[in-house]
């Protein structure tokens, strides 16, 4: 980035917030947010802070017509001592830029986004819910501004931050829920953008996703798109399964999101000395195992969610009860770590969380 400088635009009339305690995921959003922009020859350029307002674009702007276009998502957390904690953001950012790498994206100086968040953070601290079970929802993303018709990389970008205070991603909180396989639409596949943090995921994830809905189901759970029998990942979750005492999840081949909140289980697992392997694992292995007795526990990782038990499996027409549908030992005590951790009433021993020192209003 060639200019260092983030400038404040502090809003005159602040809205009016949500009540904390009746907080849905990703309805209401705060009085500010972060822009900077790309041009070819010049880098990114202009960092600021924004009141929150619309965004104006050309109609031939290339996002709208080519999707060009990525995310991330992270959360702040609100602590007993009032001090605002963010987990991992920095592999957030460098997953950010993996996802800029296979969409033709330039690269953002990591850094300097991370302390615009701060900076957005401390102008929005108020809006950081203190409810248990809520937090501050961070969504980065990056779309191509370029108004031309014609499919190449763009020569203009706008990076922006926005925050939401947000309540449980499921209704059903930590209690599990009920996952349909699906088995005639496909997610990514190898040499994909799978691996990416994309829209154009989970655009054509939706489809999928309203037909397990009708049938009474939380999410899909993916299979891979070439032998449609491997276990990839849920529609906003890796999985995991405990089969036997040891805990298995997917690898990571190229189409499958590699998830904070996934590498974060596979450490804590390894820490606590608790079998865990990535590794190729089929819906007949998970089948076999149920039928066996040895299938366990079955629980989804994400941001949103954090650690979303899995209480039923419909394959095939078959229904899978996990633990009897059970929140199970491992899940929880991955949650409660977890989000121990995340609001700082846990021990940190793998040094993960990073605090948002506070600001005077002169100061930002």
């Amino acid at each position: 980035m060639t200019e260092h400088k983030i400038e404040i635009h502090l809003r005159e009339n602040k809205k009016q917030k949500p009540s904390f305690n009746h907080l849905e995921f990703g309805k209401y959003f705060t009085d500010h947010m972060f822009i900077m922009d790309y041009t070819k020859g010049r880098g990114w350029h202009d960092a600021r802070v924004v009141p929150y307002q619309p965004v104006v674009l050309d109609p031939a702007a290339m996002v709208f017509h080519y999707g060009q276009t990525v995310f991330e998502g992270l959360k702040a957390y609100l602590t007993e001592n009032d001090e605002v904690l963010l987990f991992r953001p920095d592999m957030n950012m460098k997953r950010l830029n993996r996802s800029n790498d296979r969409l033709c994206i330039p690269y953002i100086d990591e850094d300097i986004v991370l302390t615009g968040l701060k900076k957005l953070i401390n102008v929005d601290r108020e809006w950081i819910p203190n409810v248990p079970g809520t937090s501050l929802y961070i969504r980065p993303f990056i779309i191509a501004t370029e108004p031309f018709l014609g499919v190449h990389p763009s020569s203009q970008y706008r990076f922006m931050i926005i925050l939401s205070p947000v309540g449980a991603y499921y209704k059903e909180g930590i209690n599990p829920v009920r996952i349909a396989v699906e088995r005639q639409y496909v997610r990514a596949a190898v040499g994909g953008t799978g691996n990416a943090k994309t829209a154009g995921n989970y655009a054509g994830s939706l489809i999928a996703q309203e037909k397990a809905e009708k049938e009474g189901y939380s999410q899909v759970l993916w299979l891979d798109s070439i032998e449609n029998k491997y276990i990839e990942e849920v529609g906003s979750m890796n999985i995991f399964f405990k089969i036997n005492g040891e805990v298995v999840t997917p690898m990571l081949n190229g189409s499958i999101l590699e998830g904070v909140t996934r590498d974060s289980v596979i450490a804590l697992l390894k820490y606590w000395n608790i079998p865990i392997s990535e590794r190729k694992i089929s819906m007949e292995d998970i089948y076999q195992a149920y039928n066996d007795g040895v299938l366990e526990e079955a629980f989804g990782t994400g941001t949103a969610a954090v650690i979303s038990p899995v209480g039923e499996l419909s394959w095939e027409g078959e229904k899978l009860i996990v633990n009897n549908g059970k929140t199970g030992e491992i899940s929880k005590k991955l949650y409660d770590t977890l989000t121990g951790i995340q609001l700082g009433i846990e021990a940190d021993p793998l040094g993960w969380t990073m605090i948002v020192e506070k600001e005077e209003a002169a100061k930002l």
